[in-house]
């Protein structure tokens, strides 16, 4: 019996790229993107702040993509960055804007993400404390109950403030609890503190908190940087979808990081989240959005990233690092910028 030869490696691997190939050209065109955000609004209406909501006011990836049948679908997530992260594990979003730590711890564990954007730098925030304590310090701080709502991004700027301070997590009793949560529980008096951004301004106006400290104070140290991941899958399966994207966003960019746009800016968000404009006046006062949303993934926002995940990683967040410039896939935000005005102030860290 003549045996018929097996098939060798090198011919076997060409057939399964081909298989590949073709499975990929029959496969369903995109007739959805999906975007995840953390939910920061307080009432009934979601808001992701920042560029999210100029993108959603002007419905500008719907007109993008609208002439493709290719709908935009925004889905907004109380749980912040650790439910982000189990839908883009689970292949339920293709884009995330995100703060940096869940990024980070995405990342980390495995999870096949894409850094294509920065799309906050240096963001502030605030040390909020019962009235009358006379804590001034995180020094003074210790073994109190500190909120903190962990997996997200401020879990990781506490962590930085308080290795900037030469303190640790360990020093102080943490309870874990979302921004209202926390705001609630130390109106209540049943916390000394939370770490947080803006939405405590609000307490203070009501005389339910004193806000002695901010990330200003400490030069920069713990001020949150976030980014727009997208996932690898899709990223590679649609490179053209996800160029289109990130330069349909930049006109949007261009407008927010106009100092002049800032009341305009803070109305809108104000409108959304349900958070009173003297609140978000307040805290975008002294800060220039021109520097805060500048979307380049250049040195100095890489480079801060890196001391995040290495500061991470000590804090033992993250089991593993990595290497930051390795996770950036600047060839989009690049081509975009090059076809717009977008970059014209490149912004220094602060940190």
């Amino acid at each position: 019996m003549i045996r018929t030869p097996s098939l060798s490696f090198p011919r076997a691997a060409l057939t399964l790229a081909a298989l590949l190939v073709s499975s990929l050209a029959m496969a369903e065109p995109v007739k959805e993107i999906r975007i995840a955000v953390p939910d920061i609004s307080a009432g009934p209406t979601p808001s992701g702040a920042g560029i999210v909501d100029v993108l959603r006011d002007r419905q500008t990836l719907e007109k993008e993509f609208e002439k493709d049948g290719i709908k935009i679908r925004w889905d907004f997530f109380k749980g912040a960055g650790p439910a982000i992260n189990e839908a883009l594990a689970n292949n339920q979003e293709d884009f995330a804007y995100l703060g940096d730590l869940p990024a980070i711890i995405g990342k980390a564990g495995g999870l096949d993400t894409r850094l294509l954007s920065a799309t906050a730098r240096d963001v502030k925030l605030y040390l909020a404390v019962q009235p009358g304590s006379g804590i001034t310090t995180l020094e003074a701080l210790k073994g109190k109950r500190v909120a903190i709502f962990r997996g997200t991004a401020t879990q990781l700027s506490f962590a930085s403030a308080l290795a900037h301070q030469g303190l640790q997590e360990s020093d102080y009793k943490v309870v874990n609890l979302d921004y209202n949560a926390a705001n609630a529980a130390l109106a209540a008096k049943q916390i000394d503190a939370t770490w947080s951004g803006a939405g405590v301004i609000a307490l203070k106006a009501r005389g339910l908190a004193e806000l002695p400290l901010t990330t200003v104070d400490l030069d920069g140290a713990g001020s949150m940087q976030a980014v727009l991941l997208g996932r690898g899958a899709f990223v590679d399966a649609h490179p053209e979808l996800v160029g289109r994207l990130i330069k349909a966003q930049q006109p949007a960019i261009t407008w927010l990081r106009n100092d002049e746009h800032k009341q305009d800016y803070i109305n809108l968000v104000s409108k959304l989240a349900s958070f009173p404009a003297d609140i978000l006046t307040t805290d975008a006062k002294d800060q220039s959005l021109v520097k805060i949303f500048a979307p380049q993934l250049d040195a100095p926002f890489l480079d801060n990233l890196q001391r995040s995940v290495d500061l991470a990683l000590n804090a033992k967040l993250i089991r593993k690092g990595f290497e930051v410039k390795n996770w950036a896939q600047p060839s989009f935000i690049n081509a975009a910028l090059q076809s717009t005005d977008a970059a014209s102030q490149t912004p220094q860290a602060s940190r």
